[in-house]
């Protein structure tokens, strides 16, 4: 798949702040940094330490309290990137919703469709050797297989960049192993950019550029090698 050349997300100065005053917490701390098109980056770092909130800044899910977010290549519309699309570390699959029906929804929500929908959700599922499931309902997955559906609802929709919120979190080692697997090969497929958040070495070193972030701040020299 043919994706347009230079950074994907354009983060400058960025800063995020919650509550005001004694409750104040500066959760992302003046953060510069850049997602180049197919980049894959591993974002470390303890609980608390701002991946999440960092991420979140990334996809447009919510708003920097200083600093600004750019998507250069991709399109912009009432503020949100279009082309992003986030895993999380719980399935967030809807339980009154078969399989097929969890990865054609955003499709459907974005205005595709009925019949393009579902046949792109189909095509996921068995390019993810998941077409087995496609009439199952969340209640009826592990948790493997619930967050390989969401890979397969990601795939669904082509994103440009994929962002993972601790995707194996939840997880054995033999099955968040096998969800990266299934994640890497996903984004290789769509030629996409892919940053995951993570604090096992085990999934980081599955990555080659590395990120750390302590108390908010990013503070390795590979985000700085990454504004190209």
């Amino acid at each position: 798949m043919t994706r347009p050349a230079g950074p994907v997300v354009d983060c400058r100065g960025v800063s995020r702040v919650f509550g005001r005053g004694a409750t104040e917490v500066v959760a992302v701390d003046d953060v510069t940094c850049q997602v180049g098109a197919g980049q894959r980056v591993a974002l470390t770092g303890e609980s608390g330490s701002g991946k999440s909130t960092l991420l979140h800044l990334l996809a447009g899910l919510d708003a920097p309290t200083t600093g600004t977010v750019d998507w250069p290549a991709l399109m912009v519309r009432d503020g949100r990137p279009q082309g992003v699309g986030v895993v999380f570390q719980a399935p967030s699959l809807v339980p009154a919703l078969d399989v097929t029906d969890n990865v054609a929804l955003p499709l459907l929500l974005a205005g595709v469709a009925e019949p393009v929908a579902r046949e792109r959700a189909l095509r996921a599922l068995t390019d993810l050797e998941l077409l087995e499931l496609a009439p199952a309902f969340p209640d009826e997955l592990s948790g493997g297989q619930g967050q390989r559906v969401v890979i397969a609802r990601v795939l669904a929709g082509a994103p440009a960049l994929v962002l993972a919120d601790e995707p194996t979190g939840q997880l054995d080692h033999r099955t968040g192993g096998h969800v990266l697997d299934v994640l890497l090969h996903a984004v290789a497929e769509l030629g996409a950019a892919l940053v995951v958040s993570t604090h096992d070495p085990s999934v980081a070193e599955r990555l080659p550029d590395r990120w750390a972030m302590t108390d908010g701040h990013l503070l390795n020299a590979a985000a700085g090698a990454a504004l190209r």
